[in-house]
């Protein structure tokens, strides 16, 4: 059992890190390929303070450096939900599971579109997790919707335990079914099929974690990075504009010191 989960290991994320390990807390980040982010392609950050003329890849660099001397564990992944039970949150991640006594979001601003009948068809026939879900569709047929870099290897996956794949690759996406998921519009050409399998980089945050407020796409958050769940805090992108790294380096570290007081009061 973990004190804090963070996803994302961005600024918010590692600075959150370092913070909670200085607090003695036992902690782990689940994140993405960090070099496919924005920041780690800039070739120059001239506004952080300190680090005049860092690029993104060192910055980053440096940050994930710092969080694995002060003991946090990084683990490189795609969460795609976190189930609260019991006052433990379990996060799932590829085929693995991990739990903690509470999570920090730092999941940046990918402010996600989602398609027509996605969301209501959620758990219904549509998912996002091939390792997770795939077993239930062997022998029947499925649309893989490729929009992350993962998207083809998954699409394998499913394939490989018996799925017959129809790859889509547009953004014009219709879902359509009533209790369950019967087909896909692609464009203006219906495929009838028995699932839907999403891959995106990330998960929009309300799916991600059901009751999650959120507010035009942002994570909705108190002053001390605490959201509508008791136990889960966020910072960064993902609470709002400015994107800017020094402002998500402090609110990464304001919500590890709130998780960290809430364990604490727990414990007592």
């Amino acid at each position: 059992m973990l004190d804090i989960i963070i996803v994302g290991g961005g600024p918010a994320g590692l600075s959150a890190a370092i913070t909670a390990r200085l607090r003695n807390n036992s902690v782990t980040i689940i994140s993405n390929d960090k070099t496919g982010t924005g920041l780690y392609k800039a070739p120059l950050v001239e506004n952080y303070p300190g680090l005049p003329g860092i690029s993104g890849a060192d910055l980053i660099e440096r940050l994930t450096e710092h969080s694995a001397d002060a003991g946090a564990c990084l683990i490189t992944g795609k969460v795609t939900t976190i189930l609260p039970v019991g006052g433990v949150f379990n996060i799932g991640y590829g085929s693995d599971i991990l739990a903690s006594k509470s999570v920090i979001l730092a999941i940046g601003a990918a402010q996600t579109s989602l398609f027509p009948g996605e969301e209501e068809l959620l758990g219904r026939g549509v998912s996002y997790c091939a390792t997770c879900d795939g077993m239930l569709f062997r022998g029947k047929r499925i649309c893989v919707v490729c929009q992350s870099p993962d998207a083809e290897e998954e699409a394998g996956y499913l394939e490989s335990i018996g799925c017959e794949v129809v790859r889509v690759c547009t953004r014009d996406v219709r879902i359509i079914g009533e209790k369950r998921v019967t087909s896909v519009f692609d464009g203006g050409e219906e495929i009838k099929c028995d699932g839907v399998f999403i891959f995106r980089q990330a998960v929009a945050p309300h799916l991600l974690l059901a009751g999650l407020e959120t507010d035009r796409g942002y994570i909705r958050v108190s002053q001390a990075g605490e959201t509508s769940i008791k136990g889960v805090f966020a910072a960064g992108d993902c609470v709002g504009k400015p994107h800017q790294i020094a402002k998500a380096v402090g609110e990464g570290q304001v919500a590890a010191l709130s998780a960290n007081e809430y364990i604490r009061e727990k414990e007592i």
